[in-house]
């Protein structure tokens, strides 16, 4: 049961100040702590044996709790094809989540059913949302092993047999081929030899043979109803048997606008079911809360922020703090001079245009590009944690995870390695802690107004006037300082450093610190 300190969550926490931490649920933690296989080339595209339960666990431990978060992304936890998709140079399988089989059923080698509802029940009662990730642009790749597991005799091996049972023609647009909506609003491909769904069309369709004979399926026919009908009634059924929060969505380009849109209103009153069913569980009586991927976008608001997606994922943050911070030596005054001054246009920019009242999702490392190289760049973790609009971790930014084997013909595959729990960074640990548990206490620093100052060190405030919630932030700064804060903080205010180990009172509109590094200032 929510505990009453718990049941008084504020309201919409997703759409004021989310703190969001991106798990693969097959690379992060498996129950009872076993052990991760040994890395290589060969074996980077397998399951490794992450689980339900083992995020569940992590929960208990106070993982995520400790780093401020707020909502967990975990990757599709809907059975995927059984088969790996290649072979050479590595058999690559479906353990991130991308290549699903049937939307109905949880894939047992993360687990069963009651395991991820444990799993939600746990997020919820320590106050964290559960937002999935979810595929509405294609299904997995065609797989033998996996259509031969849902023929009655189990026997059927001719491909040409095993295809008619697959997506037919209705359901999927095969590579190569045209689509039916005209531009501007037509779905592109989503490339890599994967079929494309339907979403648009008007026509309804039956269910692929493979699925009305799987006895395990939660699938059944329905009358009179479309690709998108179905996909959105799968879908929405996480939300309204577990209490899902939200949803990330995959391959926002390769999905029609519309289909988005009735996703998000399915959703919504699925929730509302689910919270008015449970309400001894539910956080909080906000709505569903929908993120996407929309590849290449950055945080200028467009048409799929007014189609049913709160937010988007930010795709020029990563490559912009690379830019600012990347081998800048913070120890010389004017390469650390120009960095922050950089950093500080990025957040006034950000700042000005998320005014506007749409969202974005910001973050330092991706399973689809590189891992963030934090010693290169000391201050990536501070750039992030501060910056406005919603912010995501990739797991292990926080604990040190270094890259995986090196696979030249698909290089995301060693963003994706196994989390470190035995080789844990205390250090950067606790900074990463020590910053969203600020992030999580302040939601200025997300959607407050952003100002500068002090060039020289670097000091900036954000402030909520509506709510009067304020912080000063100083930045890459060692040594006593005599702060001038009379613009945010009323003479008299007590204050603390966000460790709330060190005390300070503002007088003459003052205060006198002393800094080592990083100085995160809020009201006592």
């Amino acid at each position: 049961m929510v505990s009453a300190a718990l049941s008084l969550l504020p309201e919409n926490v997703l759409s004021r100040n989310p703190i969001v931490y991106f798990l693969l649920t097959d690379r992060f933690h498996a129950a009872g702590g076993a052990a991760w296989p040994v890395s290589t080339g060969e074996n980077v595209g397998k399951f490794h044996g992450g689980n339900f339960s083992g995020i569940t666990e992590k929960i208990h431990a106070g993982w995520f709790g400790a780093l401020g978060v707020n909502a967990i992304w975990i990757s599709a936890p809907y059975q995927q094809i059984l088969g790996p998709a290649t072979v050479d140079p590595f058999e690559h399988y479906a353990y991130h989540g991308y290549w699903p089989l049937d939307f109905t059923v949880p894939d047992a080698r993360f687990g069963t059913g009651a395991e991820f509802g444990a799993m939600v029940d746990a997020a919820h009662a320590a106050g964290i949302r559960v937002v999935l990730d979810v595929v509405m642009s294609h299904p997995g790749y065609f797989d033998p092993p996996s259509l031969r597991a849902t023929c009655a005799d189990g026997a059927l091996a001719e491909p040409a047999a095993l295809r008619a049972r697959w997506w037919g023609s209705d359901w999927v647009c095969m590579p190569g081929e045209g689509d039916t909506v005209p531009a501007p609003n037509a779905p592109t491909p989503p490339g890599h030899g994967l079929a494309r769904f339907r979403t648009e069309s008007e026509h309804h369709v039956t269910l692929p043979a493979f699925l009305a004979g799987k006895a395990d399926s939660g699938a059944v026919h329905e009358t009179a109803t479309t690709v998108r009908g179905y996909l959105i009634g799968w879908l929405s059924a996480w939300v309204r048997t577990y209490g899902i929060d939200g949803f990330r969505c995959d391959s926002g380009k390769h999905v029609d606008l519309r289909t988005w849109r009735e996703l998000k209103q399915a959703c919504v009153t699925a929730l509302a079911d689910w919270k008015a069913r449970h309400p001894a569980k539910r956080i909080d009586q906000a709505p569903f809360w929908m993120t996407g991927e929309v590849f290449g976008n950055g945080i200028a608001r467009n048409d799929y922020h007014d189609s049913g997606f709160d937010s988007l994922i930010n795709f020029s943050f990563q490559h912009e703090i690379a830019t600012i911070f990347g081998d800048t030596d913070t120890g010389e005054d004017y390469p650390r001079s120009l960095a922050l001054h950089r950093l500080d246009r990025l957040y006034a920019r950000y700042a000005t245009t998320l005014a506007a009242g749409h969202q974005v999702l910001s973050y330092l490392s991706s399973h689809d590009t590189v891992l963030c190289d934090q010693a290169r760049t000391p201050y990536a973790a501070a750039a992030l944690m501060l910056a406005p609009g919603g912010v995501q971790i990739f797991y292990g930014d926080e604990s040190g995870r270094q890259h995986g084997p090196d696979t030249p013909v698909d290089p995301a595959q060693a963003a994706r390695s196994d989390m470190n729990w035995a080789t844990l960074d205390p250090a950067r640990l606790a900074h990463w802690c020590r910053l969203g548990q600020f992030r999580s206490r302040h939601p200025a620093i997300a959607t407050g107004v952003h100002t500068r100052l002090c060039v020289d060190p670097y000091v900036f405030s954000r402030t909520l006037p509506d709510s009067g919630d304020a912080v000063l932030v100083v930045l890459c700064h060692v040594g006593a300082l005599d702060l001038l804060v009379e613009s945010v903080f009323e003479e008299g205010t007590r204050l603390r450093d966000a460790d709330g180990e060190r005390h300070y009172t503002v007088c003459g509109g003052r205060v006198q610190v002393d800094i080592d590094g990083i100085l995160l200032l809020e009201r006592a």
